[in-house]
Order: C-alpha cells, then sequence, then structure tokens
C-alpha cells in the first residue's frame, strides 16, 4: 500500500536522524529481518564503534564475545585489514579461521593498558586500509568515545570494543561514552543430533541501538556460506535435528 511504502520510509529517515549521522557510510547487514529491522538503517553500521560484552565468567574469558567479534568483522575485513588489539596473548588464530576469519587478514597488536588500546584501536581506524578493528579493554570514557567516533566517521572503519576484565571485577563500560550499539553476547547450548552436536549458539541481547530498538535472539552458525553474515536464527521451539535417512528406511 502507498500510505504504508510511505510510512516505512519515513521511519527509516527518522533512524538516520536519531543514528547521529553514524550510518554515513553504509550498514552491514545480518541477512535475517528478525534483526536488521532493530538496527537504523538495517543493518550494523559501518563508520562506528560497537560495544560487545559477556556474562558471568565469559566476561573473563572473552570467549563468547571474541567469537561473535570474529563474525561480525568476518564480512567487514572483506574489502581491507583487520587490526586486533590484544591485553593478553590467548587468541586461538585457527579459532578465528574456522569462523571464517582466516590470520592472513589480520594484524595482532599488544597492548599493556586499557589507555594503549584504545590508542591503538583509534590509530587503526584513522589508517588507509584498515576496515574493522577489534579490541578488548576494561573501561572506555565519553572522551576517548568520542574520539574514537572521530577517528571511524572519518574513514569509514569499524571498531568493536569486546569489555573483558582479565582479572574480575565490577564492569566499568560508561554508558555515555555512547557506542553505536551495545551487544550482551553468551553461550548458549548447541542442538545435539545423532551424529554429536550440532552448529555452534549464542544468545544475543541488543541492550541498547542508538536510532534503532533493543532486542534478543538465538543465533546458530550456519554450515552453508550464503549472505554476509554466517548466522541464522533459531525457532527455539524447533526440532533442527533430522533423523537419518537409513532410519526412516527403517521406520517405513
Amino acid at each position: 500500500m502507498p500510505g504504508a511504502s510511505r510510512l516505512q520510509t519515513l521511519r527509516r529517515q527518522i533512524s538516520a536522524l536519531q543514528s547521529d549521522g553514524r550510518a554515513t557510510h553504509g550498514v552491514a547487514r545480518f541477512g535475517d529481518e528478525r534483526i536488521d529491522e532493530h538496527l537504523p538503517g538495517g543493518g550494523l553500521s559501518r563508520g562506528a564503534w560497537h560495544a560487545l560484552a559477556g556474562n558471568g565468567l565469559e566476561a573473563e574469558t572473552g570467549a563468547a564475545t571474541g567469537a561473535f567479534a570474529a563474525l561480525l568483522a568476518r564480512p567487514l575485513s572483506a574489502h581491507g585489514v583487520a587490526v586486533w588489539v590484544l591485553r593478553r596473548d590467548d587468541l586461538y588464530a585457527p579459532g578465528l579461521s574456522a569462523l571464517g576469519l582466516p590470520a592472513q587478514r589480520l594484524i595482532f597488536v599488544r597492548a599493556d593498558d586499557d589507555a594503549s588500546v584504545l590508542a591503538a584501536l583509534e590509530d587503526a581506524s584513522r589508517s588507509p586500509g584498515v576496515s574493522v578493528a577489534i579490541g578488548e579493554t576494561d573501561a572506555i570514557g565519553l572522551v576517548a568515545g568520542r574520539r574514537l567516533q572521530l577517528a571511524c566517521e572519518t574513514t569509514g572503519a569499524t571498531v568493536l570494543l569486546i569489555e573483558r576484565r582479565p582479572y574480575g571485577g565490577k564492569p566499568s563500560m560508561r554508558d555515555e561514552a555512547s557506542p553505536s550499539t551495545r551487544w550482551r553476547v553468551s553461550s548458549a547450548p548447541s542442538q545435539a543430533c545423532e551424529y554429536g552436536l550440532g552448529a555452534p549458539r549464542w544468545r544475543l541481547e541488543l541492550e541498547r541501538c542508538r536510532g534503532g530498538r533493543p532486542g534478543n535472539w538465538t543465533v546458530e552458525m550456519k554450515e552453508e556460506d550464503h549472505g554476509p553474515y554466517p548466522l541464522r536464527v533459531v525457532a527455539e521451539l524447533a526440532d533442527h535435528c533430522m533423523a537419518a535417512p537409513d532410519r526412516f528406511a527403517a521406520a517405513g
């Protein structure tokens, strides 16, 4: 209907204004409307920084958030270099490759403290040829967050900032730092099948989205490589594990 189409266009224009100009460099779509419709412009804003945090022990290990960051970086790194700024030497490169982010497309940087992490991310996002930068930090304030956003807007690079507390403690990433999106990521049980466990799963909670709206989903990694992200939203009440063909024959 013409009226509905006009209303949808108006909503997109309002979302673009509310996003404070952060969708200037376009978006990376998840390819599933159940997620994309929550994000301004219908996808993850490029030329902006996004905050990722874990739950419980995962806030210390960074395993679930690191895996999700690698999946987000996968399409973003297709047209440039990815830089990963580490606080500890515990990133498993073969695991990143299994998630579709091979080591040959990565530059690893070791930093000693939060200030060094943020400085490295800012330098990386301003550097020609860098399309995405990932870093882990315990804290970011208003000034550092604004500097990071300006650096992203300058070149169109995207920064994924993982909130990680290697030695425990309370969360300290402040809301006034104002990321484009803030995600809470945790591991989810895989679907048990006859031949072992199914695809890896994560529980995603979009806690905050400038110009969008919060949401939560369980997603799993797709075996086939269709679309920008190898993720599908799981219908939690559905049984995705099919019995083996010979079982059907035996049942007949």
